[in-house]
């Protein structure tokens, strides 16, 4: 099955979105002062909400990066196939 390149570069475009979110999102949880995420906020023991939003995190970005080279094979494929990769127009 051939990719188009709007459909690669939107696959892409969305594992570099999951990348910058869910780390960013981990990073928020790790820092979380509010008690949600850890007891007393000293990171020594984790909390349920913690181990729920981490696994939510983590399976979010190993799906985006999934998709997104999903997205970056189909813009090989079409560099090697001899078309053009560029980005898709504003029209």
């Amino acid at each position: 099955m051939k990719l188009s390149r709007p459909v690669s570069w939107f696959l892409t475009a969305f594992g570099a979105w999951s990348l910058m979110i869910w780390t960013t999102f981990v990073k928020n949880l790790w820092k979380d002062s509010g008690g949600q995420a850890f007891v007393g906020g000293d990171h020594s023991q984790p909390t349920a909400f913690f181990w729920v939003h981490l696994l939510l995190a983590v399976t979010s970005l190993v799906l985006g990066l999934a998709i997104g080279g999903i997205g970056l094979r189909g813009l090989r494929a079409l560099k090697r196939d001899g078309k053009p990769v560029d980005a898709p127009s504003a029209s």
